[in-house]
Order: structure tokens, then sequence, then C-alpha cells
């Protein structure tokens, strides 16, 4: 099979791997044309880096192959897809006559399993191995581990990768076990301690080799079971506290061709997976807990996000003056971000917030004002029903399009 081909095939199999997102352009080229360049590579997506840069990787699969049947998995052993295999060879071969034409900064490397857990294992430390030693590669490099194999292969791995990952799949070890019988939830979650105990040791001994100085992320289908909201952020939430996770990836399970009778036969709506992203945010960052979220049911309302939901559902925190509040409290109300909070507090330490220093931050004053006191605004729907502000805060219907 030519290499163009096998890359064709194998950067299309990667696709559904949220780790890192997939750019929109428009297809053009200039083939037969004037001007050069072309916005269709294969294979090529954006990422971003801890510092906000936009990077590009070289996102493909060593091979889609694989002797699993996960039923979610349009790689499944049963499904009826082309298949295609590089060898470590021309994956290196391949990144770096890429990076050297200046298409990509860096390589995000998975595959199925073949042969066994360990052999598979072995091909994708060979291929960072042979980057980094062989070829002197300074780029990013983010491994998917399979998390059967050899814990001493996984640690081999973290010497070379900027970050590892290795996905939990579902939100629950029930969904994994009727949906995903080959894969075990204990195997994976032993490979993730591993990988967090590397780290801690490489931070405790200067001296020790660095340890996947980015970390590790996780992806979770969305959809493919019946967890509900509460139960994936309540698993992201064990996640990010038992294994120091840098990012727990939300995926849409997608309908796939002759899939299983056990699936959905339609995916959920893209805007559960962005409200579960946003979320995850708020844990992260707002320190929010999963459980504080969550009223009566167990989804993230899809019409309002998930800090104006709080807000609403607990009134008796509101309006919050921000003349007097502390910073986390302030950053809770809807519309003020964490860096928005902090301004706030530096600024009231010279004088008196206005209503106009929320204009000029650029905070959205339809969404902030009904939960804020200054010096000269008090709103005058603060003892509104929480359901009339919903209405109001609510964005308009849109009509669809008929074509």
């Amino acid at each position: 099979m030519e290499l163009l081909t096998k890359l064709e095939i194998l950067a299309d199999a990667a696709k559904y791997d949220a780790s890192c997102a997939s750019s929109g352009a428009p297809k053009r080229d200039s083939l037969g044309k004037s001007g050069l360049g072309a916005s269709t590579g294969a294979g090529i997506c954006h990422s971003f880096t801890p510092d906000g840069r936009c990077v590009s990787l070289l996102k493909i699969l060593l091979t889609n192959f694989c002797q699993y049947d996960c039923q979610y998995c349009v790689n499944r052993r049963s499904s009826n897809v082309p298949r295609a295999r590089f060898s470590p060879r021309e994956v290196v071969d391949l990144t770096l006559d890429f990076y050297r034409r200046n298409y990509i900064d860096g390589l995000f490397l998975s595959s199925g399993i073949i042969r066994s857990a360990d052999y598979t294992m072995e091909q994708l430390v060979q291929v960072a191995r042979s980057l980094r030693d062989e070829h002197q590669f300074r780029g990013y490099i983010h491994l998917k581990t399979i998390p059967d194999a050899d814990p001493r292969l996984i640690s081999q791995a973290g010497q070379y990768a900027d970050r590892l990952s290795v996905n939990i799949e579902l939100p629950t070890d029930g969904g994994l076990q009727r949906l995903a019988p080959e894969k075990n939830a204990h195997t994976i979650k032993r490979a993730m301690g591993s990988i967090r105990l590397a780290q801690e040791e490489a931070e405790s001994d200067r001296q020790a080799p660095g340890r996947t100085p980015a970390g590790q992320s996780t992806q979770m289908i969305v959809g493919a079971d019946d967890a509900d909201d509460r139960t994936i952020l309540q698993t992201a939430q064990t996640l990010y506290g038992a294994y120091k996770l840098k990012r727990v990836y939300y995926s849409a399970f997608s309908p796939i061709p002759d899939s299983p009778s056990g699936l959905p036969a339609q995916a959920p709506p893209l805007l559960r997976e962005h409200r579960l992203y946003q979320a995850d945010f708020l844990m992260r960052g707002y320190g929010f807990q999963a459980e504080e979220l969550f009223q009566a049911g167990g989804d993230l309302p899809l019409d309002i996000d998930p800090k104006l939901a709080w807000a609403l559902a607990h009134r008796e925190s509101f309006p919050v003056d921000l003349n007097r509040a502390p910073q986390a409290l302030i950053a809770r109300v809807p519309g003020i971000g964490m860096r928005n909070a902090k301004r706030l507090v530096e600024l009231r330490r010279s004088r008196a917030i206005r209503y106009q220093d929320l204009a000029r931050l650029r905070c959205p004053m339809d969404k902030v004002k009904p939960f804020v006191v200054v010096q000269d605004y008090r709103p005058a729907l603060a003892d509104s029903p929480s359901e009339q502000l919903r209405r109001a805060l609510s964005p308009a219907p849109v009509q669809l399009a008929l074509l």
C-alpha cells in the first residue's frame, strides 16, 4: 500500500480521538493554480499548549487493525472499514518530513491493538525513541498508551513523550463491561496510577529524567451508554483528584456504520458535549464540585450554561456586592470570569467599583446585571423569580433553515 493511502486511512481513523481539535478550514489547494500550499493535508490538526499557543500536530494511528471488538469503536475487530498499518520507521519519516516542511510542530500517535498490548506499546515507544534519540527531535509528542501493556513499557514512553493519555472510554465500569468486555476498568486506572507515580518520583528527585512534562489526559465517550451528566462529571472529578490529570476530554458518541444493536441510533446533541466542557472548566478553574452543578435531574440544562444554572438555583447568594465580596464569590457571578474577578478586587483597593467599570471590562452586562451590586447600581430584578430570569437570559429561539 502506498504511503499516502496509508496516511489517508490512518489519519481519518484518528479523528474520533478528541484530545486535539481538528481544523475547520475549507478544502483548498494550489494544484494547477497560482500560489502555494493546501488546507487538505491529511492528519494535520490543531492543539493548544499550556501558555495558549496554537500548534499543529500530525495526528494518526500506527494502525487501525485491532484485536478488540469494542462496540462504540469504528476500528473494532468486526468493523468493515479499510485497514492499514504504518511501520515505526514510516511514522518517524512522515513526522520529520512534515516538520521540515513547517506543516507541524509535533506528533499525536495512537494505535489499535495488534498481536498483543506489549507488542503494540513497544512499537509506539520505538517511534518516540527514534525521534528523540536518533533524530534529536525537540517537537511535541503525545502518545496514547495501551493500558494492558507492561508498566515498564509505559514508563519508557513517559521518558520520550510530552504527554501520555489512557482513555477511560466510558464513565462507569458497568458501561465498559457491557460495550467493551475485553477491556478492564481496573487495568486502565492502574496504568493511570503508574504514570502519576512516575511523575511524582521525577518531581521529587531533580536528578531523575523528566517524565511526561505535559501530564496525562483521558477521554470519555458521551451518549454511547445511559450514563447521565452527573455520573460523567463525578467520574471526571474522581480522575482529576486521584491521578492528577491535566484534562478529561468528552467526545459525543457518533453512530458508526453497521453498529451493534446495543448502541443508540442517534448521536447525542453536540450542545451536551459543550455543556460538559463548560462544567469541567468550572470544576478545574473555579472550585466548583460536580454535585453543586446539579439540582434535581442528572443532566445539565442545554438552554443555559452551567454557571448561570447554578446562580439561578442559588439566589440566596445574590446579588453579590462587588465592593465587599471575596474574589472566589465574584468569580461565580455569571458573566464574570477569574481574570475579571481579580481585576475587580485590585480596582476596589483604590476606589469603589461602579457600573461603568464592568462595561469597560467587557463583561456581558445583560447576564451580569441581575446578580451584582456596585456603588451606583442595584438590580431591579433582584427579587424576580428564577424562571423569569431564566427566560430573559436564555438565547432567543432560532428559525431552522429549510435547505
